[in-house]
């Protein structure tokens, strides 16, 4: 894969302090789209990975916090259970499934941070 393909990525964290848990989360939420509490979508190429991985190793205690990046494929089909499970601000049809929703995010966070 190109360095330089922008791909959605899975980022998680499970963050011990709570000072640190709110740098982590405001630094997170300027590269990604929450999913969940402390469970985010963040779409850009190795080089923006990597530069969020390095705000955060200098917020972080690794002795006591874990943080985890899964990248996701391209095209990837998924399921959803349970209540709202989209952040607002995404436009998508009323019977779209959650693919479709995925990728409305990575659109919407491609035009977010000037990547159209």
């Amino acid at each position: 894969m190109a360095a330089n393909q922008i791909r959605p990525y899975l980022l998680a964290y499970d963050i011990a302090d709570r000072k640190r848990l709110v740098r982590v989360h405001r630094t997170v939420k300027g590269y990604g789209m929450p999913l969940q509490y402390s469970v985010f979508l963040v779409v850009g190429t190795s080089r923006t990975l990597d530069e969020l991985l390095g705000e955060l190793d200098d917020i972080i205690n690794p002795k006591e916090d874990d943080i985890r990046v899964y990248p996701l494929p391209l095209q990837f089909d998924a399921d959803q259970y349970g209540r709202q499970w989209l952040p607002g601000g995404i436009d998508i049809p009323a019977n779209a499934g959650l693919t479709d929703a995925l990728a409305a995010m990575v659109n919407a966070q491609n035009i977010r941070v000037g990547r159209t």
